[in-house]
């Protein structure tokens, strides 16, 4: 046996390609997206290790080119489900009992293999599934999910490594164990990353997962499966089943085994889910510990102080980058009406060269929204906006479905801080903004604060320090995370832990010691060397 007390040292994170022209990475991306991209997936359950085709099949497409049927996926059944959380619940004990580095050492091994055997396979395969242009997948899968990962033995190592005192005769210790069941992982298309960890950070601290994959994000996380089993992940750690959300989700919540879910996705599922477990409560075993990530109404905040040009790259990136599909995105600005007109016309410069299109193409910034039904709701709100007196579209307002789900970059602009699109999370390239009195900056911030029932991300733009600071003291709690003179995007792992309250989410900052303290149900331990033999304490004793 190995008795030895290892720590692993602080990692540093994932260097990030570039993708420019002549480099050599952007000549092998190039090559497994041609690979890929000629590629017919099929794309089973994998329950206990083991692929299942159940034969009730659904379609997967490209969102840029959805008339080319990509491949197809197996749907999960009640049956497949039970079989799932059985596959969990037997692999549990074997795994939970592993020491924790050789878990952490496993938990490397993936990291190693992305980053290099499988680099640009995975970052393909989120390019051509997810409609990401090679910035975007390259920050995603390969970068952020190998970070996830090395840091999370990094942290487990912290965790298992703080003690209680212990006092003379007695020796005190903690022992972080795994929560007694399974932990359902309930992840989004937006980010391969974000789908690995819901899944491995339960997994780093000795928990076993079934995994409910987005439809619209299947082929990366399929890739992610394969990556795992090569690894040396044990059968039944992890139990992949695709398929409709309701079917899984009761079997999931009517199960007395589940202990915990790991969520990202939207406020309203994430409410169905907790009101399910809610109702389910007298049926479980222990209470089920509940971390999720929902949605966001992200604001930028600009002082009349701010340097336009900053802003207006800001609001660009952090708006239009993966097309507003980020939890983080830009989606309302308030700006001082000093301001607005060169912010405007900086942002119309850029927003003209912006070219929108196909991912096979490096010269695209923006790619397609990722289904119909996304672009079905965006439109909607955009030609409700036409037609209203109180909002003016700037830019773009337009979009096209014919060959991919194609919305042009939104600018909103409207005269109602309270506009619809103001408080509603839309989830794809739009952004509104609402124009202020520069002597009206208390207002703006009372209206940025109160205004939506989320509170994910945030940034203030000014070159003045004073505004600056009443700016972080009124929005406190309006931001889990928050920018000052950057967009609200881009969260880095070790640098900026990510997580929002009110209807964003718990706030347990992935990527961090938080998140993995819960999937941990601590047991101290008290030993006393030498017991007592008498009852009597000092204070009876006569004078």
């Amino acid at each position: 046996m190995n008795n030895s007390l290892f720590g692993f040292a602080k990692p540093a994170n994932e260097p990030i390609y570039s993708y420019a022209p002549g480099t050599e990475e952007r000549k092998k991306l190039k090559a497994a997206l041609q690979e890929l991209h000629d590629t017919t997936f099929e794309i089973p359950l994998v329950i206990g290790g083991k692929e299942i085709f159940t034969g009730d099949t659904g379609a997967v497409v490209m969102p840029h080119d959805h008339r080319r049927k990509w491949g197809i996926y197996h749907k999960a059944s009640e049956k497949d489900v039970k079989a799932a959380i059985d596959a969990s619940m037997k692999a549990k004990a074997e795994w939970a009992a592993l020491p924790w580095t050789e878990r952490a050492s496993l938990m490397l091994r993936i990291a190693e293999l992305i980053s290099t055997k499988y680099r640009y396979k995975l970052a393909a395969s989120v390019m051509l599934g997810q409609s990401k242009n090679p910035m975007q997948a390259e920050i995603d899968a390969p970068c952020e999910l190998i970070d996830f990962l090395t840091f999370s033995a990094y942290y487990a190592g912290q965790i298992y490594a703080e003690q209680p005192i212990s006092t003379k005769g007695i020796l005190d210790r903690m022992e972080y164990r795994p929560l007694e069941g399974f932990i359902f992982a309930l992840t989004p298309f937006n980010f391969t990353s974000i789908a690995s960890n819901l899944n491995l950070a339960p997994a780093m601290m000795g928990n076993t997962t079934v995994w409910k994959p987005s439809t619209t994000a299947l082929c990366s996380n399929y890739v992610l499966t394969q990556i795992f089993r090569e690894a040396g992940l044990p059968d039944g750690v992890v139990n992949f089943i695709p398929g409709k959300g309701s079917t899984i989700g009761g079997v999931v919540t009517a199960s007395e085994h589940l202990t915990g879910l790991h969520f990202t996705g939207s406020t309203a599922t994430f409410n169905t889910m907790w009101k399910n477990m809610a109702a389910n409560l007298d049926h479980y075993r222990t209470y089920p510990r509940i971390v999720g990530e929902t949605g966001g109404k992200n604001f930028v905040m600009v002082h009349p102080s701010a340097n336009a040009e900053e802003v207006s790259v800001a609001l660009v990136r952090g708006a239009f980058e993966y097309q507003g599909q980020k939890c983080s995105a830009a989606s309302r600005a308030y700006i001082p009406r000093s301001l607005w007109s060169e912010v405007k016309d900086r942002m119309a410069a850029m927003l003209d060269e912006i070219k929108m299109g196909d991912v096979m193409d490096f010269g695209n910034f923006v790619n397609a929204v990722i289904d119909e039904a996304s672009f079905d709701n965006i439109m909607g709100y955009l030609n409700k906006a036409k037609n209203d007196p109180h909002a003016k579209i700037v830019f773009g307002g337009k979009g096209d479905k014919s060959v991919g789900y194609f919305i042009k970059p939104t600018v909103i602009e409207v005269d109602d801080p309270h506009y619809i699109t103001m408080r509603d999370e839309l989830f794809g390239p739009v952004l509104t903004v609402y124009v202020y009195d520069d002597t009206q900056f208390d207002e703006a911030l009372k209206l940025c604060d109160t205004t939506t029932m989320y509170g994910l991300t945030g940034s203030i733009f000014a070159r003045d320090r004073y505004a600056i600071e009443h700016a972080m003291a009124k929005l406190r709690n309006a931001a889990g995370n928050f920018y000052i003179n950057d967009k609200p995007t881009g969260a880095v792992v070790g640098q900026q832990p990510f997580g929002g309250s009110r209807a964003s989410g718990t706030n347990d900052k992935a990527g961090g010691p938080l998140n993995l303290m819960r999937w941990c149900s601590p047991r101290c331990i008290k030993e006393t060397f030498v017991p007592p033999t008498d009852y009597k304490y000092p204070f009876l004793s006569n004078d």
